[in-house]
């Protein structure tokens, strides 16, 4: 495969200046810019690496993922310093056609909008203590708890809303913007073993949702993954990450314009 690194430079937006003057944000091999087909008011691709036009779900490795986090981190930061009204964050993924994707490189979108996802609103509807109730019922169940690794639980859902899916609770933060470091590490460490498993399990391909809401709701970052169907002669791709993982269709064709032509034919 060709390497990317030129075509970015030459092909891919950059960020306005006034959100952060260099025009993509890098972070080790990870480079974030725009996304052309924006999905909320402020929206973002991270390209793991523009020389790896192909990773398989056992090689992303921990720091391959927390950079490519962090270059999501700082737009979101970057993003609300410039407009606070828009609060509702998530990083999310759609790896591979059969997760929704439209490209065969792998990476991350950001999505940072004035108004909540469904999930989202759920979520701040539900509350912080009652996701920290649901955390240690599980923990006392043992059935489905996986793993603790600090501030990062691990566990399988309950009742998944697709194949094998795993949740990840993060302690302390109520958006992406708010990980550190090290917690950018822990949560990317947990995710690759989580992908691994994935790999073992047969699947390819998966989507992921990294998403809460803003400071007054829960203290309990929401981490979904659910693997996608196999790639391959077989290939279907039914739904990306804000279908899968935040209940929002996505649409490029507005109702009006439905309505307008639509009225010329039944005329």
């Amino acid at each position: 495969m060709p390497v990317l690194r030129g075509r970015i430079e030459s092909e891919t937006p950059r960020v306005p200046p006034e959100l952060w003057p260099q025009g993509r944000i890098r972070c080790g091999e990870a480079v974030l810019f725009p996304n052309l087909v924006a999905y909320a008011k402020w929206s973002s691709v991270s390209v793991y690496s523009p020389d790896r036009h192909l990773l398989r779900l056992q090689e992303l490795t921990p720091t391959l993922l927390a950079d490519n986090l962090m270059t999501q981190v700082t737009f979101a930061r970057a993003a609300l310093q410039h407009d606070p009204s828009s609060r509702w964050v998530s990083v999310n993924a759609n790896q591979l056609p059969p997760s929704g994707s439209s490209i065969f490189h792998p990476h991350l979108q950001g999505s940072i909008n004035p108004v909540p996802t469904t999930l989202q609103r759920l979520l701040a509807d539900a509350g912080p203590a009652r996701l920290r109730e649901y955390v240690e019922l599980e923990r006392q169940n043992g059935e489905r708890m996986i793993a603790s690794t600090g501030r990062v639980d691990w566990l399988a859902a309950f009742a998944p809303v697709g194949p094998a899916e795993l949740r990840a609770f993060v302690a302390d933060a109520a958006s992406p913007e708010e990980l550190d470091e090290a917690a950018l590490a822990e949560l990317a460490d947990g995710l690759s073993v989580a992908l691994r498993l994935y790999a073992a399990l047969g699947f390819q391909s998966f989507n992921f949702a990294l998403s809460a809401a803003p400071a007054t709701a829960p203290s309990l970052l929401v981490l979904r993954l659910v693997g996608r169907a196999y790639f391959g002669p077989l290939l279907r791709s039914d739904a990306m990450w804000s279908e899968r993982l935040h209940w929002e269709a996505a649409i490029d064709l507005a109702p009006e314009r439905v309505a307008e032509r639509a009225r010329e034919l039944f005329a």
